[in-house]
């Protein structure tokens, strides 16, 4: 099974990758690739609105360096659970973060999608929209979006 384990970071994209270990643990042939989303997206003339061009290449090397950070915090926590013996690939996107999960699951071939739902309101989704719900509309193949008790901490 190729699973394609989403990252942004935060305590419901740990619990996933928790989760994603027991379809790792299953079937010892499996391989994840954990990825995380870089929105880099700004707006054609930011000179106009008084942000220079520097401003928004600082902020896409923040966000590019936090992602990394992302990215290797999931794969620590699939490695102290699964051990070395699985195969893990990493890589950061650029992109809407739904298009590009969907996007890098067609190109991989992942057969199921794994990611954290932050749990939001209806005026919140409305607000600014649900990545875990435009992946499940969207993907390709199966999407296990992982949501954990108001309550829940995660366990790490």
């Amino acid at each position: 099974m190729k699973i394609l384990l989403a990252t942004d970071g935060s305590k419901h994209s740990q619990e996933a990758a928790l989760r994603s270990c027991d379809f790792l643990m299953a079937d010892k042939d499996s391989r994840i690739k954990i990825v995380s989303v870089v929105d880099s997206s700004q707006p054609a003339y930011p000179t106009h609105f008084g942000v220079s061009n520097d401003f928004y290449l600082t902020l896409n090397s923040q966000l590019t360096k936090a992602a990394k950070e992302f990215v290797a915090d999931a794969e620590k926590i699939v490695r102290e659970k699964v051990g070395d013996n699985i195969e893990i690939e990493t890589d950061i996107l650029n992109g809407s973060p739904k298009a590009a999960v969907v996007e890098e699951a067609e190109n991989w071939g992942a057969d199921l999608i794994v990611v954290g739902s932050h749990g939001y309101g209806f005026f919140e989704r409305m607000l600014i929209g649900s990545v875990s719900d435009g992946i499940l509309h969207h993907a390709p193949c199966s999407v296990l979006v992982v949501k954990i008790d108001a309550g829940e901490e995660g366990t790490q």
